[in-house]
């Protein structure tokens, strides 16, 4: 049973936002690129509100033809609801109006009911026309976003996907992005709305009486200071709020994802209660946001129905002592609840803005991190003197395989150093074995061989070329990796293995799947190559899993191949059959191998014995034996690796 961590430790560990440095932030040796901490979730209110919304609007720019016709719309809907209720008026004072025979009154009565139906018939259309065409805005915005997001996501370095659990990664285009779209669809145009609602309320307000307009005006500071203090709390819990549905989200998605370790080691007691902890953590969070959210309503009604007791009794007065008509002070008592309403609804619509512009600013965070570095020059700083390049500047020669190391150093945090002064080499078709403990920096050497990072110093050369000088694509497409943990997509299998090399036609599938002999597995699968694969494999062993991977490496042809414990968590027989799919794998490529089993490293042309980020070893299976040194004491079981 695992020790129980506090709220704070879950709150550090889930909710820290991704980082925005462009150096690696990676956790020490022995954990790996995937021990990093989480992060994702902003926490307090938006740090730079103006700036949050300007860019919202470059979304809401690209439509601002719909726009302006969403707001001759919202013009037309309020003058026909402004109109209609003036109109009350003379319908009140003629049919009061004692002088006139009935049946005139009754005349007078249908002609103005028909003008008033033609009114608000133009004011439903023109609703209905706003909304519209303001759901397409909305949806078309978001969609922009989403792509975006989803677009920048691709460019970020792997070690924003090592420091940020997958949970809260997802927050971003879930929670985040909808209170967003929530705020453009109906927000908005509530806020726009409002505010011509209320000018035009007080144009009509001051037309029928100004006495009682100045009495429904003064009440206007003790709503704006009302709105005003409910806001200050408001933004700074909808922030939190926004955070701790990040971390509770990254938790979740955790615990699911390693549900069998959980329930291995009989850990459901402690998950629920550090659940509990955040769930009510949440719960405490977002109480406090709806609280101040939803306080707003209540006080901004009993204050205007101040307002309008107020002004109703001083009406009467008026109508009293100074003549003012009956139908006059009707259409002003419904223009001051009308007054009262649109502040009403800006200030109960806060609670839903500072929910979307922390989740902007949520999004805006992950899209203003440092992408990949851009191919454009050598290692040297200089751009390679070559013709052939790509479009981001780096060279796409054909490579051989030929692989130098040369003092390599690197560390994924500055102040620990992982790697010291590694040199080796590679000829083409050669095998080089790695083999150390844990957090030996095995793994290392092969995330570099990628450019997944940067080395701090030295060099990495492939075909006489620093790596520095390739155009990042090209290099990654010719090195191939077959990984410990393997992922498949939802997907057929003969999807799953084109995935090595999108042209690849349903031959060179299936000859790559024999290549990695998986080809008598999934021809036994129910509907072959066409089987659907759900949840990374599920109806799969390991070991298929595994053949399957490999396959997809068969099929990309790349001249340089890394195998990264690749037999470790399966049984011995199959263990056999990686093997030989492996070895046809293997042929004619530079290979490194990392491997804890050493029976699969012994016709390796070189093994290299890492400890503490040095080479302490190397040399070929029988050179090590003969040594007797780390690699002898390994083989033969003296000792057994950390």
């Amino acid at each position: 049973m695992g020790k129980q961590r506090t709220l704070q430790d879950l709150q550090r560990q889930y909710s820290k936002a991704p980082s925005s440095q462009s150096g690696p932030v990676m956790p020490g040796p022995g954990h790996g690129p995937g021990g990093g901490r989480r992060g994702g979730a902003a926490k307090g209110r938006p740090k730079n509100t103006k700036h949050t919304i300007r860019r919202l609007w470059h979304y809401l720019s690209a439509y601002k033809g719909r726009l302006a016709i969403v707001i001759v719309c919202m013009l037309f809907s309020t003058f026909t609801s402004l109109a209609g209720s003036y109109m009350l008026r003379p319908i009140i004072n003629n049919v009061a109006d004692a002088g006139k025979t009935v049946s005139a009154r009754v005349g007078y009565l249908a002609m103005i009911l028909l003008v008033l139906g033609c009114i608000y018939a133009v004011g439903v259309l023109s609703t209905y026309l706003q909304g519209r065409m303001m759901l397409t805005i909305s949806q078309n915005a978001v969609e922009k976003l989403r792509n975006d997001l989803f677009d920048k996501i691709q460019t970020l370095p792997v070690r924003f996907f090592d420091n940020n659990s997958t949970g809260e990664i997802m927050s971003r285009f879930t929670n985040d992005v909808d209170n967003i779209d929530t705020m453009i669809n109906n927000t908005i145009t509530n806020l726009i709305s409002g505010a011509v609602t209320l000018v035009g309320t007080f144009v009509m307000m001051v037309y029928t009486n100004i006495i009682l307009t100045l009495i429904t005006v003064a009440f206007v500071p003790i709503y704006l200071k009302a709105g005003m203090a409910i806001a200050a709390r408001s933004s700074k819990y909808y922030g939190a709020q926004q955070a701790a549905l990040g971390a509770l989200n990254g938790y979740m998605e955790e615990t699911v994802t390693g549900s069998k370790v959980i329930k291995v080691f009989n850990h459901e007691d402690v998950c629920n209660e550090e659940f509990k902890l955040l769930n009510e953590d949440m719960r405490d969070k977002q109480f406090k946001a709806q609280f101040y959210g939803g306080v707003v309503g209540p006080i901004m009604g009993n204050t205007s129905q101040i307002s309008y007791a107020v002004t109703a009794g001083v009406g009467g007065v008026l109508c009293v002592l100074r003549g003012f008509d009956v139908g006059g002070l009707s259409v002003f008592c419904n223009y001051s609840r009308q007054f009262s309403q649109p502040i009403n609804m800006i200030s109960q619509q806060m609670s839903t803005i500072f929910a979307a512009l922390a989740g902007a600013e949520r999004v805006f965070s992950v899209m203003d991190l440092s992408p990949e570095e851009i191919d454009r020059q050598g290692a040297d700083g200089i751009l390679p003197e070559k013709e052939e390049q790509a479009a981001g500047g780096g060279l796409t020669d054909t490579i051989h395989g030929d692989v130098v190391l040369e003092q390599v150093t690197f560390g994924y945090n500055p102040d620990k150093t992982i790697l010291k002064n590694i040199s080796l080499y590679a000829h083409q078709g050669q095998k080089i074995a790695f083999v150390g403990s844990t957090g030996a920096g095995k793994t290392t050497i092969t995330n570099l061989l990628n450019r997944f990072y940067d080395i701090e110093s030295g060099k990495i050369m492939i075909d006489g070329h620093d790596i520095k000088e390739y155009d990042r694509d090209h290099l990654r497409r010719n090195i191939a990796m077959v990984l410990q943990d393997t992922h498949l997509f939802t997907g057929t299998v003969m999807e799953n293995i084109r995935y090595g090399r999108l042209d690849a036609t349903d031959e060179e599938v299936m000859e790559a799947a024999k290549t990695a002999s998986a080809h008598s597995f999934i021809m036994r699968l129910s509907e072959g190559y066409q089987t659907m694969l759900e949840g990374d494999g599920a109806n799969l062993s390991q070991g298929q899993r595994q053949l399957l991977n490999i396959a997809r490496a068969a099929l990309s042809k790349a001249p340089i191949l890394v195998l990264d414990e690749a037999t470790s968590s399966v049984d011995t027989r199959t263990e056999r059959h990686i093997e030989h799919g492996m070895d046809r794998l293997m042929a004619n490529r530079t290979t490194f191998v990392i491997a804890h089993r050493l029976s699969t490293v012994r016709n390796a042309n070189a093994i290299m014995v890492l400890e503490n980020g040095k080479i302490i070893e190397r040399g070929s299976h029988e050179e090590l034996l003969a040594l007797k040194g780390r690699y002898y004491e390994l083989y033969t079981g003296k000792k057994e690796l950390d």
